[in-house]
C-alpha cells in the first residue's frame, strides 16, 4: 500500500465517522475565550479546563478586562490547572499584547499569534485552523503518536514540526482544519498511548502498527 492510499482510507473513514469532528474545548465562538481554554489546556486536559474557564469568563469576560487583571486575583481561579503560575502571567501578559499590538482584537494569523505570551505554534495552528478553518495543523502528543502508528509520517520525523510538515503536505486542503481533530480524538479514545484498543480500530486494514505489533503476534509471525 501506498502512503498516498494509506492517507485516503483514513480520510474516508474519519469523513464517514466523524464528519464534524471539532476540538471539546468549550468556549462561545469566541477566540478570545478558545485563546485562553488552549493556553490554560498546556499538558493539561480538556476537562479539567472545561472545570475551569467558566469562573475565568465570568469574571473576565473579555480581553480588556483580562488585560487588567491582578495575578492574585486570577491565580486562585486557575490554581488546579497544571503550572498556575506560568499560565496565569501568560494570560494576563497575553491580554495585554493584544490591546496593545493588536488593537484589543485576538489576532488571525499565525504569525501574529505566536508574537502572544504563552502562545507557540501548536496553539495559534488551533485557533487558526478552529476559528477561521485555515489550513493549519497543530501536533501535540496524541498527533505525534497515532500519525506516527498508522504510518501517516515517516520514522525519521521525529519533532511536531517536521510531523506538521508531512501530515499538510499530504492531507487535501479542504480536509486539513479538523484532521488535527481526528487524530487527537482517535489518540484519546481508541489510540491510547499504553493498550490501543485495536480490537474496535476501523483503521486496523491501513495501520502500520496493528500490521507489525498485533496482527503478526496473533499469527504467532
Amino acid at each position: 500500500m501506498t502512503r498516498k492510499q494509506r492517507y485516503q482510507f483514513v480520510i474516508d473513514y474519519f469523513e464517514k465517522h466523524d464528519p464534524h469532528a471539532e476540538t471539546e474545548l468549550i468556549y462561545d465562538d469566541d477566540p478570545y475565550e478558545l485563546l485562553v481554554a488552549v493556553i490554560l489546556s498546556a499538558q493539561c486536559t480538556d476537562k479539567r479546563v472545561n472545570m475551569t474557564t467558566p469562573a475565568i469568563f465570568e469574571k473576565y469576560p473579555d480581553v480588556h478586562s483580562l488585560s487588567k487583571a491582578r495575578f492574585s486575583d486570577l491565580f486562585p481561579l486557575i490554581k488546579s490547572i497544571s503550572y498556575p503560575n506560568n499560565k496565569t502571567k501568560h494570560l494576563i501578559g497575553m491580554a495585554k499584547a493584544v490591546i496593545e499590538n493588536f488593537n484589543g482584537k485576538i489576532p488571525m494569523t499565525r504569525e501574529e499569534l505566536i508574537q502572544l505570551p504563552g502562545v507557540g505554534r501548536k496553539t495559534a495552528n488551533v485557533i487558526t485552523s478552529v476559528i477561521d478553518r485555515q489550513p493549519n495543523m497543530a501536533v501535540d502528543t496524541h498527533v505525534m503518536r497515532v500519525s506516527k502508528r498508522i504510518g501517516l509520517v515517516s520514522r525519521s520525523a521525529s519533532t511536531p514540526f517536521a510531523i506538521e510538515k508531512e501530515l499538510v503536505s499530504n492531507i487535501p486542503v479542504q480536509y486539513i482544519h479538523k484532521a488535527h481533530h481526528w487524530l487527537i480524538l482517535h489518540g484519546r479514545y481508541i489510540c491510547v498511548a499504553r493498550t490501543p484498543k485495536c480490537e474496535v480500530c476501523g483503521i486496523r486494514p491501513v495501520c502500520k502498527f496493528f500490521q507489525t505489533h498485533v496482527k503478526n503476534k496473533q499469527t504467532g509471525t
